[in-house]
Order: C-alpha cells, then sequence, then structure tokens
C-alpha cells in the first residue's frame, strides 16, 4: 500500500513542534520493534519507515530553503558593501572639497560663510547650508548631493537585507541544532532497514531497466542521462552532489549538466518549472509527490523515474505508481 500523506505542512518559522512530532513518532516506531515482539517482515518495516520518513522530509526541504536564501542574501549583501565602499569615498572627498573651499573663504574674512560651514550637525545638514557659498559651483553641489543620495540608498537597502540575514541566519541556527538528533533518528532508521534488507541498506534492484527507458536527446534527455548516472549514490538530506544528494538536490545537479539552474528546494523547483501533462511526460520532466511537495523524482520514461528515496537508500529507479503524484513540471 502507498504510504500515508502527511497530515501536516511545515511552515516557513520551522516550529520546533512539527520536528519533536516527527521524532516522537519515530521513538514509537523503535519502541514497538522489541525483540519481545515478532519480527516485522521486510514489507512492514518498508512501510513503517515510509511513514516515519514522511514526516522528517519537510523539515530538510524547508532546511533547504532557509539555507539557500541565507547564501544567497549573504552575498547580495557583500555586493552591497562593495558597492557602498566608492560611493562613500566620493562623497568624502566631495566633502574634503568643501573644507578647502570653506578654509579659503575663512582667509578671504567671508566669516559669514564660514560660520555656516561650522554650523552644519552632520553632511546632509552641511551640505543644505552651503547654498548661500556663492564660491561652490552649483553643478558641484548637484553631484555630492546626487552621490550622497545613491550612498544612502544602498545603506538603506543593505541595512534591510541585513535585518533578513539575521532572521534567516536565527532559522538556519535553529534547524542546525536539531541536525544531530534528526540524523540520529535516521541512523534508527536505518538498523530497521538494515534488519530487513542486510548491511548494505538497499531495498531491491536499483536500476532494473534500461535508464533512461527513452532517450530524445535535448536538454531534458541530458538531464535524465545525468540522473540514470547518479544511480547507486547514496541519499544524503540536504547534499546536491557528487557524493551523495537529498530528492531537490538530485534533480538540480541532472539539470545542471543540461545548463539549467534548478534551486535547492522542491517548491521552487515546481514554481520555476512549467506544467505538462501526464500524457506529454518526457525524460527529465520533473514529478512533485505529496501535497506539500516534499517529494519528488524524474522522470525516465515507461513510466520509471530516477529519485532519492530515503536516508539508508540510494538514488535508484522506481515506478511512477506507489506514491500520491501532486504533478508534473518541465524545467527549460
Amino acid at each position: 500500500m502507498p504510504p500515508r500523506r502527511p497530515r501536516r505542512v511545515l511552515t516557513t518559522s520551522l516550529p520546533a513542534r512539527a520536528i519533536v512530532a516527527a521524532l516522537t513518532a519515530v521513538a514509537v516506531l523503535l519502541a514497538g520493534t522489541g525483540a519481545a515482539q515478532a519480527a516485522p517482515t521486510p514489507a512492514e518495516l518498508e512501510a513503517q519507515i515510509d511513514q516515519m520518513w514522511n514526516q522528517l522530509e519537510p523539515t530538510i526541504e524547508q532546511y533547504n530553503q532557509v539555507h539557500t536564501q541565507l547564501k544567497d542574501n549573504q552575498a547580495k549583501a557583500a555586493a552591497l558593501q562593495q558597492q557602498l565602499q566608492p560611493l562613500e569615498a566620493q562623497v568624502d572627498a566631495a566633502m574634503g572639497k568643501i573644507s578647502d573651499i570653506a578654509v579659503r573663504q575663512y582667509k578671504t574674512g567671508r566669516v559669514t560663510a564660514m560660520q555656516v560651514v561650522l554650523g552644519g550637525d552632520d553632511p546632509t545638514d552641511m551640505l543644505d547650508q552651503l547654498v548661500v557659498i556663492n564660491a561652490i559651483a552649483r553643478n558641484e553641489r548637484a553631484q555630492i548631493q546626487s552621490v550622497a543620495a545613491a550612498r544612502d540608498k544602498l545603506a538603506g537597502d543593505k541595512q534591510t537585507l541585513d535585518a533578513l540575514i539575521a532572521q534567516q541566519a536565527t532559522q538556519d541556527a535553529d534547524l542546525a541544532a536539531k541536525k544531530t538528533q534528526i540524523e540520529g533518528k535516521l541512523a534508527e532508521l536505518q538498523k530497521l532497514r538494515q534488519q530487513a534488507y542486510g548491511s548494505s541498506g538497499a531495498t531491491g534492484t536499483l536500476k532494473p531497466v534500461a535508464c533512461p527507458v527513452e532517450y530524445l536527446g535535448g536538454p531534458g534527455g541530458t538531464a535524465a542521462k545525468k540522473a540514470c548516472e547518479l544511480i547507486g549514490k547514496p541519499y544524503i538530506w540536504g547534499a546536491a552532489g557528487p557524493k551523495g544528494y537529498d530528492c531537490s538536490g538530485l534533480t538540480m545537479a541532472a539539470w545542471a549538466a543540461a545548463g539549467v539552474t534548478l534551486r535547492h528546494y522542491t517548491k521552487w523547483q515546481w514554481e520555476d518549472a512549467k506544467p505538462v501533462a501526464k500524457a506529454d511526460l518526457r525524460p527529465g520532466d520533473l514529478v512533485f509527490f505529496y501535497s506539500d511537495l516534499h517529494h519528488m523524482g524524474m522522470y525516465v520514461g515507461g513510466g520509471w523515474m530516477v529519485h532519492a528515496p530515503t536516508t539508508g537508500d540510494y538514488v535508484r529507479m522506481a515506478k511512477l505508481d506507489g506514491r500520491p503524484i501532486t504533478g508534473y513540471r518541465r524545467p527549460g
């Protein structure tokens, strides 16, 4: 039977209760596999593991979103800082010229103008008051004001971005603090998998048929071929290669081989790709599962996909059926 749909969708606030609920459910599962009870069959273990995994995977995809946004905004803030530095230098140089003019005004006895200069509380006030000094040319004043305005706008943009970075950094740190606990529970799931399938943790054949099943060329064909080449790589949550992949990291890496950039988060890939009907599926198309889109794979033809399933498992082929499909998307 297909795994039960998760009842809860994680939000961008990363609520602790979602993690606690998932980990508690895992603990209940583990407690129910003691020696006093009959050993579960491999099929029963797989069903239990899938159920628990569907509660943990949304948190992993949420981490992908927040961590990617944090890195992108940190890069934007660094770029803004680089733009600010020359503007600040221009304003400082312009103010130095104004100071020189003020000194000349003082030496020529025009004390009233000098008093205007000395009376400014800050550079902006000083610029407003210095309009009475005839020695400053009109175009020079306009240039100073233009540079100062550009500087102030960039400084305001950076201040807003810094506040967003601080918020995202808190979310990122909150999830990172839970990482050890989550990975510990995933290790327990892997132990259950080993009980059913041996020390490798693998379930069945990774590539039961030729992959891709259909090859049509073009970017989608290239992406599908790359996904097939990654079969056998281990599932690593939050990873996009080269040692391992999670579900959205796999599709991101596969499409990168075709020169198409996808972001490392299932919902972003859903948003950035175009809808396609099931009847029109081609190798390379993305297949999304569950109402909260927390899992995805890549179609490779013949009703098959390549995906990174769960912790302890490996990138593998699987039939599209068996999970509730939300829709299909085509990048590019």
